[in-house]
């Protein structure tokens, strides 16, 4: 009984694992729980660090516990050097942490050290990581790494389960040729381009994985020029993988056909920079197993082309930034309702003149679940909310609305709850920029109470990656 209750926990901490603030507190129900629970929160502890209000403290104390595991021997060695601790005192971990690390994130530790001054430390870290109870997933490559970490003893056995992969193209030929020897079982691959330096050797990290599926070209600029060369050589190398990749990420527009060889992605997520001209030869891809377009600041004509061009199958369609003129508006909405009756998750920038078409897009997507309305206009919202009302299909109930300066009347959104009551309970985020009322907070508690509102939120911070505050 005692290894089916081990197991039965075991499943429900997995599920349990989706609800980050709450993982913290089962560690302190009973020995079994601690000991399951700290596996879960390893796994990838970088992943806490990134709280507004306490990322200095918790970067450090990570680190702190990371050191802890050095002999005491080095340890002795940096409190003599004045190194102070955040935890109280100095005492051998109960358990041994970093055997629970799947991810080794050398962004993160490169950070948090140069923090703290202490990047001195860095090859320590690694080597304690890097070690036969380590089996490492997910590996990160900081910007001008240059720690030959290819060439530590048995490194391939250490990394030989790595599936996901995030470098920077700046990287240097040895430690990438390194990595494309050994990192051959990625199915994940990152890279994030910069505006000038990229080493055109990046590219192996792209032909050497034998099972790629999902790829990002990430950019950390907003660039006037390109460099056509590199980005040309970058998109041809993944000529090889195009019956394999599923998932498909760029951060500007492609500068090869490379997207009309994708007939088999899933999803799209693709941002047009800043000053592009034009997308040439988008305009005729088809991508019929397509189910997830993530777009920011892409033409909408284009959108609507594609959106014609994939299958009846999309479930995800968001459009981050850029929703066109009034035309452009209700053009590539009409797509999306003529085209995608399984729709589930929606993200538009909405107009006045385009409510009518979302009333259609309601009716025709009988499937849709969430709703994210962004307007930087003042909206009709009496209008909109009884469209809402009257024509959501009854599996929606998840709604995110994002307005910059306009509130809308106290009497507008207590006509919508009260015309809402008898459906499923909403789930309700308000994203505004301008301070939002204390009555228009006080309503909606009232209506929480009365169950028309399951759970609610509100922010001043935009969300790009919505959908995930849906999974409650």
């Amino acid at each position: 009984m005692s290894k089916l209750n081990r197991d039965v926990l075991y499943l429900i901490f997995e599920e349990l694992n989706k609800n980050e603030k709450s993982l913290c507190s089962y560690l302190y129900v009973n020995k079994t729980w601690c000991e399951m629970m700290i596996p879960f929160l390893w796994k990838n502890p970088w992943k806490y660090t990134y709280s507004k209000n306490h990322e200095r403290r918790l970067r450090k104390l990570l680190v702190d516990i990371i050191i802890l595991h050095l002999s005491d021997e080095k340890i002795n060695k940096l409190k003599s050097q004045g190194f102070y601790f955040s935890i109280n005192s100095y005492k051998k971990p109960l358990f041994d942490y970093i055997s629970y690390c799947k991810h080794l994130n050398l962004n993160e530790i490169k950070y948090t050290l140069k923090i703290i001054e202490m990047d001195f430390i860095l090859n320590e870290i690694i080597n304690i990581f890097v070690n036969q109870n380590t089996t490492i997933t997910h590996l990160y490559i900081p910007k001008q790494f240059d720690y030959q970490i290819h060439l530590i003893p048995g490194i391939e056995y250490y990394f030989s389960n790595i599936e996901f992969l995030s470098c920077n193209a700046n990287t240097n030929d040895d430690i990438l040729n390194g990595l494309a020897e050994i990192c051959k079982s990625v199915k994940e691959l990152e890279l994030i381009i910069n505006e000038k330096d990229n080493n055109h050797g990046i590219v192996r990290l792209v032909e050497f994985p034998e099972k790629l599926f999902n790829v990002r070209f990430l950019t950390n600029y907003v660039n006037r020029t390109h460099d056509e060369s590199f980005w040309e050589v970058l998109e041809n190398s993944l000529i090889k993988h195009i019956n394999t990749i599923r998932h498909f990420k760029i951060g500007r527009q492609p500068i090869t056909q490379i997207l009309t060889h994708f007939t088999n992605l899933r999803s799209l997520d693709i941002t047009a920079d800043y000053y592009s001209k034009g997308w040439h030869g988008f305009e005729n891809v088809s991508l019929p197993f397509l189910q997830i377009i993530r777009t920011k600041g892409c033409f909408v004509t284009l959108l609507a082309n594609l959106i014609g061009n994939t299958s009846r199958d999309l479930t995800e369609f968001t459009i981050h930034s850029g929703g066109g003129d009034i035309i452009g508006n209700r053009l590539v909405i009409q797509a999306v309702y003529k085209n995608c009756p399984n729709l589930k998750y929606f993200k538009l920038p909405l107009r006045n003149s385009s409510i009518l078409e979302l009333e259609n897009l309601l009716i025709n997507c009988q499937y849709l679940d969430g709703l994210y309305i962004l307007t930087k206009n003042s909206l009709e919202w009496d209008d909109l909310f009884e469209i809402l009302v009257k024509s959501s299909p009854k599996s929606l109930y998840k709604f995110i609305i994002c307005f910059y300066y306009y509130k809308f009347k106290l009497e507008s959104l207590k006509l919508f709850f009260d015309n809402w009551k008898g459906r499923q309970p909403m789930i309700l985020r308000l994203i505004q920029i301008t301070k939002f009322g204390t009555e228009h907070k006080n309503l909606i508690e009232k209506y929480k109470s009365e169950g028309v509102i399951q759970e609610f939120s509100y922010s001043s911070d935009n969300i790009d990656e919505w959908t995930s505050k849906f999974n409650v």
